[in-house]
């Protein structure tokens, strides 16, 4: 049995959800509502030191760190990075670009904090980061395949998705990225990647 804590508007938890799907893995999602603080609780707490989510519980094991959880399936199940080390590092340096650049400055607790002490609104502060972040992964991409890294699904292609809807309820205009807005296109029409949008998934 599978169980995914997750709220479903987290960026991370939305990424674990996509590689689930994409696995073909069944499992339980059991919420932990960010919006009420859910995840400071003991509850959470308890299987997640760091009050967050997502936490996979999965092989008798409790993970943390979707990029953790994406790491650990495919080594696992496979499927989820290239064979080779060098692709393997590429699709790292863009999941990295954005799971450790772009979203950590964007998330609730940093937008609270940034709207508690006045000045930049917390639109503003995610609008600044998610383009500045979004135009350097642009750069980054070269010249892509159909999806990040050529023409299979990786663990970049799930960090983008999240970031993108992020974006756009913002009201960044994420045509101003071709490479961009095409790969997402792309990976919006596979159903294992909408069935995990938060849309699909809200309670």
């Amino acid at each position: 049995m599978i169980t995914l804590y997750d709220y479903w508007r987290s960026s991370a938890a939305y990424r674990v959800r996509m590689a689930l799907n994409l696995l073909g893995l069944r499992y339980d999602r059991v919420q932990v509502d960010l919006t009420k603080g859910e995840q400071r609780g003991a509850e959470n707490t308890a299987r997640n030191p760091q009050g967050l989510v997502p936490t996979l519980e999965i092989d008798g094991l409790v993970l943390t760190q979707s990029l953790a959880i994406i790491e650990y399936l495919d080594q696992t199940r496979g499927g989820l990075l290239p064979s080779d080390a060098v692709s393997r590092a590429q699709v790292r340096a863009l999941a990295y670009a954005i799971a450790m650049e772009i979203a950590p400055v964007c998330n609730l607790s940093v937008r609270t904090h940034v709207a508690s002490l006045g000045g930049m609104s917390a639109e503003d502060w995610q609008r600044h980061y998610i383009g500045k972040g979004l135009a350097a992964f642009e750069a980054m991409l070269g010249d892509a395949g159909q999806y990040c890294h050529g023409d299979a699904i990786s663990m970049a292609d799930l960090c983008l998705v999240p970031q993108v809807y992020n974006a756009e309820r913002v009201g960044i205009d994420v045509t101003s990225f071709p490479q961009i807005t095409r790969i997402v296109a792309n990976l919006r029409t596979v159903p294992a990647i909408a069935a995990a949008h938060p849309d699909t998934v809200k309670p």
